[in-house]
């Protein structure tokens, strides 16, 4: 099966500096020669610590950054800052927080058509509100809350809208930035289960990028572990769950919570010693800055 992305050496580098500098301006190096693919219909997560440039990858995958360096392919085109307009149908984001992420001031059906209106997809106002309708019911929203606000809204339904905005253009590929660690654990399964079911439906492929070692085992085919801006360790979501090599990997395996009270007592956390290597010389802008 080819590849429906291909990511080959991608680099996003920000320049930082200011009053806390006396040197000038320095590179942070938040994403830093990363390679990858994801392939048609599956999922593939990467997993890591705040900070190590998990987000930073799926914005400049899709350029909403404008990578620094590399070639990010779609379906064996590459796509590039001349030509992105063309690949924005097919490749979509779904952001972390339901609440920020919606406009306060848009209807769920200007919300959600929005992305009809740009790119036309509709003939008819009856056609565009029929359109909008469906993709409320297939992602578990009432059809006739349309014309409610978003503030109207449980954190769980606030993300059915940005699924539903996001599936309105009709993608292949889906960047789903961590699109459950904000809400309520009784939530998450269910905005998860609706993400396999879409894929089920609809063929799409996910990169998933997510901080719950469980959630990704569970909804991913590969999973890349990602530490201070490079993937240190990448494999099939079972075999680097119950094998992990990279003493990075070992140590995150570890910290995964476990039901069981006996189980959880006799497991050891391994927690790594030693300096941090950091992204920046002066560590104390390291956490204002990478994102």
């Amino acid at each position: 099966m080819s590849a429906l992305i291909e990511v080959r050496g991608l680099k996003m580098h920000f320049p930082v500096g200011g009053r806390l500098f006396s040197g000038g301006k320095r590179i942070l190096k938040a994403v830093d020669g990363v390679d990858f693919s994801v392939e048609r219909g599956q999922t593939f997560a990467i997993v890591g610590e705040s900070g190590c440039g998990k987000t930073t990858v799926g914005r400049s995958l899709i350029h909403l950054y404008t990578p620094t360096a590399g070639e990010v392919l779609f379906d064996g085109n590459p796509v590039n800052r001349q030509n992105v307009h063309q690949f924005r149908r097919n490749m979509q984001m779904v952001f972390q927080d339901p609440y920020s992420s919606l406009n306060p001031r848009m209807t769920v059906s200007d919300i959600i058509g929005e992305a009809l209106d740009i790119h036309r997809l509709f003939r008819t106002k009856a056609e565009r509100r029929e359109r909008v309708e469906e993709l409320m019911l297939l992602v578990g929203l009432n059809a006739d809350h349309a014309r409610r606000y978003a503030h109207e809204f449980s954190g769980g339904q606030r993300q059915r809208i940005g699924i539903a905005r996001a599936l309105a253009v009709n993608p292949k590929f889906i960047v789903c930035d961590e699109p459950v660690s904000a809400l309520d654990v009784s939530i998450q399964a269910q905005i998860i289960n609706t993400f396999e079911d879409l894929q089920n439906k609809l063929g799409i492929a996910y990169l998933f990028i997510a901080h719950d070692l469980l959630i990704v085992q569970h909804m991913s085919r590969r999973i890349a572990v990602m530490y201070l801006g490079k993937l240190v360790e990448l494999a099939g979501a079972d075999e680097l769950c119950e094998h992990p090599i990279h003493p990075y990997s070992v140590s995150l395996m570890s910290a995964v919570p476990v039901p069981d009270p006996e189980s959880a007592r006799a497991r050891r956390r391994i927690v790594l010693e030693g300096a941090t290597h950091d992204l920046l010389e002066n560590p104390q802008v390291r956490a204002a800055y990478l994102g």
